[in-house]
C-alpha cells in the first residue's frame, strides 16, 4: 500500500502481549493498543479471567478510536484481539477485508469473517471452510518481493561462494528448541555437507555460538548462527538453496517465491494448522514433511541429502516456484482499496492474475 504513488494513510490498532508494539512503530505507522491482549490465554491461570474483563473494556475503547479516525476501510487476519475492532466496524459501516492464511481457520476467524465485506485466503478450501457467506477470493500470503533481491548479491553479502551449497534452517518465532537441538547433534556432519544459516532464537544463541567455537577451526565459518534475520531473511533466502522450517502461511510462500525445495517440520500443535497447510506443498512435489516428533540429527542429515541430487533440487524447486504468489500482497491491496474507495470488488480471476505476478 505504502508503495503506491498516492499512498493512503494508515494507522494500526493491536493489542498487549504480541510483536506489534515492537515491529509497527518502526515502521512509521501510528499505533494504538487496546486493553485487551494480542493472544489469548489458553491455560487455566489468572489471565483466563481477566481476559474477558479486557474483552468488555477494549469494545468502547474500539468505538473510540474508529470514530476519531473514520477509516475508510479495515485490514484484518480475524484473530481474537479483532473482535472489539469489527464489532464497531459493524456498527458504524466501515467496510472490513480480511485475510486468513492457514488451510483451516481458527475460531475467531470463523466467527469474524462474518463481519468482514469480503474474504482474502491462501488457500482455496479455506474459502469452504468459512462458509460462503461473503465473497472470498484466493490471493496468496502477501510477503516482500522476491524480485528485488538477487541471488548473487545476496550471497555475495552473505559471504557464500558461488560453489558452496547453502542450507537455511528457520523454525519460526516459537518452538525452535526441537530445531536446535538437532542442529547440535547433526552439527560436526551437517557442516561437511554444506554452509548452515542457523536461525537459533534468542534462547539459543549462546549454546549454538558454543558448537561453532567447538567445530575445526577451518570448518567454523561454515556454520552461521544468528538470533533473528529480520530484513535479512529475504536475502537469506535469495542465497539458500535448501530451507528446513516450520509449515506458517508466510514461511510457506516466501519459500515457494524465492522457488526453493524445502524440508517442512510442521508445529505440532495450535490445531494442527501447520500440518494442513503444508500437505499441498508436500502434494505437488516442492516439499518433503517430518513429523515434529520425529526431527531428529538423523532427520536434519536427511534432510540435507537432498542437495546431494541436483535432479531431486531441480525438481522441487520447479514445484514450488509453480506455487507462488508474489504479487499477494498487490492483490489484497487492489480489495481494500475497492472496499475503502466503496467500489465494486474486483474480478476473481484479475485478482488472481495479479497475485500469480502476471498480470499485464
Amino acid at each position: 500500500m505504502q508503495a503506491r504513488p498516492v499512498a493512503p494513510e494508515l494507522a494500526w490498532i493491536g493489542g498487549h502481549r504480541g510483536l506489534e508494539s515492537q515491529v509497527v512503530p518502526e515502521t512509521g505507522i501510528p499505533f494504538r493498543r487496546l486493553v485487551l491482549r494480542s493472544l489469548r490465554t489458553v491455560g487455566l491461570d489468572i489471565d483466563a479471567v481477566l481476559d474477558p474483563i479486557r474483552l468488555c473494556l477494549s469494545v468502547p475503547q474500539a468505538f473510540a478510536m474508529l470514530l476519531a479516525r473514520r477509516p475508510a476501510a479495515i485490514f484484518t487476519t480475524g484473530g481474537y484481539v479483532t473482535v472489539p475492532v469489527l464489532l464497531n466496524a459493524w456498527l458504524l459501516r466501515i467496510p472490513v477485508v480480511m485475510w486468513d492464511g492457514n488451510y483451516v481457520p481458527g475460531r475467531s476467524v470463523r466467527w469474524t469473517a462474518r463481519l468482514a465485506r469480503c474474504l482474502a485466503v491462501s488457500f482455496e478450501a479455506t474459502c469452504l471452510a468459512l462458509g460462503g457467506r461473503r465473497p472470498c477470493f484466493v490471493t496468496g500470503t502477501p510477503i516482500r518481493n522476491p524480485g528485488a533481491i538477487d541471488r548473487t548479491a545476496a550471497r555475495t553479502r552473505l559471504g557464500v561462494a558461488s560453489n558452496e551449497r547453502l542450507l537455511l534452517i528457520f523454525g519460526g518465532s516459537q518452538a525452535v528448541r526441537r530445531f536446535n537441538l538437532a542442529v547440535a547433534e547433526a552439527l560436526p556432519r551437517l557442516v561437511e555437507k554444506t554452509v548452515v544459516l542457523h536461525v537459533t532464537g534468542a534462547a539459543g544463541s549462546d549454546a549454538a555460538a558454543a558448537g561453532r567455537d567447538a567445530l575445526p577451526a577451518n570448518l567454523r565459518q561454515r556454520y552461521r548462527p544468528v538470533r533473528f534475520l529480520g530484513d535479512e531473511m529475504g536475502a537469506a533466502l535469495a542465497a539458500a538453496d535448501l530451507v528446513v522450517g516450520r509449515a506458517g502461511s508466510s514461511t510457506l510462500a516466501e519459500v515457494a517465491a524465492f522457488g526453493l525445495p524445502m524440508v517442512v517440520v510442521p508445529y505440532p500443535h495450535a490445531a494442527g494448522h501447520q500440518r494442513r497447510n503444508a500437505e499441498e506443498m508436500v502434494a505437488a512435489g516442492a516439499a518433503r514433511l517430518v513429523e515434529d516428533d520425529a526431527f531428529d540429527a538423523d532427520a536434519l542429515l536427511a534432510a540435507a541429502a537432498i542437495l546431494d541430487d541436483p535432479a531431486q533440487c531441480a525438481a522441487m524447486a520447479a514445484a514450488a516456484a509453480s506455487r507462488a504468489r508474489p504479487g499477494a500482497a498487490e492483490a489484497v491491496a487492489e480489495l481494500l482499496l475497492a472496499a475503502a474507495e466503496r467500489r465494486p470488488l474486483p474480478p476473481a480471476k484479475a485478482l488472481d492474475e495479479i497475485s500469480r505476478g502476471v498480470a499485464s
